[in-house]
């Protein structure tokens, strides 16, 4: 898919100010930190720092996850978001742990003093303002450009506001326990609100961990594979779903997909087949992610259809062989099938490598089709040169008149028109016939109307006795084709 600038912008804007944010979080919690000694705020500034560090590193990421893949990427660069969000699941559980030992000191050993005062409060709620702000940011564009790095970040800020708040208690229930001489053990709020903290953290640092995983090692999205073969399954033409493969690497999706198609499907039918196929799969996708970008690459393999005929079997049997069947006849003879068919080989074949084709032929066809009892064949050479004639009918337009006639009293009164007649450039029908000579071989082009509903088979049937009366009548007819159609409206 294109590189979509606008989005990479939306992208590195929102990264960018939630560094800002970072920067200035942390650096105000380390302030109030050392003037109140409260471990609670110290470790949510070391949690902000790490903050820094992630916000950075996601900034990195976006910036270089959206460039478009090149000859040494050529899937992208869309697993840097993934990375990074586990870099940054990495540095959380280390600032947990670190945390974790500290609170653990102060409650053993009783390390440590806190200054509870007013601008340990405001710090902390100054955090939680701007932890919701830029966590609502931030999954607002994950959200709207399947960005997992942003989404990282926004879970990250969105635990902040628990943490942050959790912090707060602790402060709170030192400084009533001062005010109003509560319990001594009271006085290590703090601390358990340090711990609070690290719980949370480490919480999310296992989610994100688990998240990023999953996707560096290219775990397959959960039910997309098999909602994706729901779909497919539906399409007329596809015989079987055989395999679905689908990973993702930041916003964008690859899938792979391998149907089975009926064997005689046409190259255009296969084509066309596999774009309805990469379209059903595209579009359920996007039914979970709307905004990711989707690459679908879909193999076609050939299989037996139920719906196949013999005469497309021995079609596809002879293609596959290199040579063309037509006019084939196949009956049903005392319980059995015979087929009889024409196949055309090259017309510089001797007759005796022409023969060896067509019974090769006709010996797959019976390994194929226990049905078939007997397979014969009639070798013909292909005419592909471009003969030289001209339109005579008005130098015959007695035989004209006599051929609509002949065609009109099998299908019909004012059925065939449009008669034309050839002969080669080379001969003058007029003067041949003068001189008592017999008349040249013409070719025959008859156009004849049927009623639009009668069945196919009817209209030829009726079609090639119009042509053995004129062949009869008119033994010089070389070539005769009948085109049938209906009425026009």
């Amino acid at each position: 898919m294109p590189h979509n600038t606008e989005a990479h912008r939306e992208k590195v804007v929102v990264a960018l100010s939630s560094v800002g944010a970072a920067i200035g979080l942390t650096s105000l919690k380390i302030v109030v930190a050392l003037l109140t000694g409260s471990l609670g705020i110290l470790a949510e500034a070391a949690h902000s720092g790490l903050d820094l560090v992630a916000a950075l590193m996601t900034f990195f990421a976006v910036r270089v996850a959206d460039r478009p893949a090149d000859a040494s990427h050529n899937y992208g660069h869309g697993k840097v978001e993934n990375l990074s969000a586990f870099l940054e699941s990495g540095l959380l559980a280390l600032t947990a742990v670190w945390v974790i030992y500290e609170a653990s000191r102060r409650l053993l050993f009783q390390e440590g003093h806190v200054e509870v005062s007013i601008w340990a409060f405001m710090v902390m709620f100054i955090s939680i303002i701007v932890d919701f702000t830029r966590s609502r940011v931030l999954l607002r564009v994950a959200r709207k450009l399947e960005s997992q790095a942003l989404e990282a970040d926004a879970l990250h800020f969105s635990t902040d506001i628990w943490s942050s708040s959790v912090v707060i208690a602790g402060l709170l229930v030192v400084y009533l326990t001062s005010i109003f001489h509560l319990p001594a053990w009271l006085g290590q709020a703090d601390a358990i609100a340090a711990l609070g903290v690290s719980g949370i953290v480490l919480w999310v640092s296992l989610r994100l961990a688990r998240e990023t995983i999953d996707a560096l090692v290219d775990r397959a999205p959960e039910e997309l594979a098999e909602q994706i073969k729901q779909h497919i399954d539906q399409l007329d033409g596809v015989a079987e779903v055989r395999r679905i493969r689908v990973r993702r690497a930041g916003n964008k999706f690859f899938a792979d997909v391998i149907i089975a198609a009926p064997r005689t499907f046409t190259f255009e039918q296969i084509h066309d087949l596999s774009e309805r196929v990469e379209k059903v799969a595209m579009e359920r996708v996007r039914m979970n992610s709307p905004h990711a970008e989707v690459d679908i690459v879909v193999h076609v393999e050939p299989t037996v259809s139920p719906q196949e005929t013999v005469s497309d079997q021995i079609h596809y049997l002879a293609e596959q062989q290199g040579v063309h069947a037509h006019d084939i006849h196949v009956r049903e003879v005392e319980g059995g099938l015979e087929a009889d068919f024409d196949i055309e080989v090259q017309s510089d074949m001797h007759l005796h490598e022409a023969h060896t084709v067509a019974t090769h032929l006709e010996q797959t066809l019976l390994e194929n089709n226990k049905q078939l009892r007997r397979v014969t064949t009639h070798l013909e050479a292909p005419n592909n040169t471009i003969v030289s004639r001209q339109d005579v009918t008005w130098q015959y337009i007695d035989i004209a008149d006599d051929i609509r006639r002949i065609a009109d009293s099998i299908a019909g009164a004012g059925s065939a028109h449009d008669v034309h007649l050839y002969q080669p450039r080379l001969v003058k029908a007029d003067l041949s016939r003068q001189k008592g000579q017999a008349m040249p071989e013409l070719d025959l082009v008859l156009h004849t109307t049927f009623d639009a509903q009668i069945p196919l088979s009817q209209a030829h049937i009726w079609a090639e006795e119009i042509k053995r009366a004129l062949r009869q009548a008119y033994p010089n007819l070389n070539s005769v084709i009948i085109h049938t159609e209906p009425p026009e409206p």
